[in-house]
């Protein structure tokens, strides 16, 4: 987070910088010279300042946008995140939304209520940075499945908001840009190790026609997705 941002968030609260350096546990110098951009915001006060200004997720420091993590650990990010499917869950340790999108698209298998949430994400959290997206995605390999899963969002989209809306415009771009590094290996979406020869054969002929662009072997279609973000 830039201190333009913190001083965007605090104006946009009304705020002045004693009640805000107040909240935040700060001094109001220090608060300036954060504003100023001449103090860095440690992860410690970002996490904070999220909290305190409600501000998007995706404004958290990112760690490492592939870690290793298990099934059930990605659910409570997920949860973390607000996601529905598991709003059972607590207990998730509140990530950025970029992170625990390249978490979950890089693991070799995923279940299929993980998989279901991806397009969520994106629907969700589109302020994400486009451009860090897409240049995560070519540095993992991973701008097949993130443009198949963008598509899915954007149809998601188009039900709920029209052709021409905004959040439309932009998974549109995002696909686009994905676009140029499609790579040519063909994938599956997170089921490496549990699809047979068989199966695949099948999906290979039955895929949708946004799965074979992105040269995945998947069977996930945008009507598969069971929640809506108008």
């Amino acid at each position: 987070m830039s201190g333009n941002e913190l001083k965007g968030l605090r104006r946009k609260k009304g705020w002045t910088q004693v009640y805000a350096a107040k909240r935040l546990g700060v001094s109001q110098p220090y608060l300036a010279l954060l504003e100023a951009g001449k103090r860095r915001l440690d992860e410690k006060l970002t996490r904070k300042v999220v909290r305190v200004f409600k501000a998007s997720l995706s404004a958290l420091p990112t760690q490492s946008c592939v870690r290793k993590v298990d099934d059930d650990r990605l659910a409570r990010e997920l949860a973390a995140l607000g996601y529905p499917g598991f709003a059972y869950m607590k207990g998730g340790w509140k990530r950025n939304p970029m992170e625990v999108l390249f978490t979950a698209l890089a693991k070799k298998n995923l279940e299929a209520r993980q998989v279901e949430a991806l397009p969520w994400v994106l629907l969700t959290y589109l302020q994400m940075n486009t451009s860090e997206l897409v240049s995560h995605a070519r540095s993992e390999n991973l701008s097949n499945k993130l443009g198949f899963v963008t598509g899915l969002a954007r149809q998601v989209a188009e039900r709920a908001d029209g052709l021409t809306s905004a959040r439309v415009l932009k998974l549109q771009q995002l696909e686009k840009e994905l676009s140029e590094s499609r790579l040519a290996k063909e994938e599956t979406l997170c089921q490496e190790n549990s699809l047979t020869t068989r199966e695949k054969d099948w999906l290979r002929d039955n895929r949708s026609e946004e799965a074979r662009y992105w040269n995945l072997l998947t069977r996930w279609r945008s009507e598969h997705l069971a929640y809506d973000t108008a």
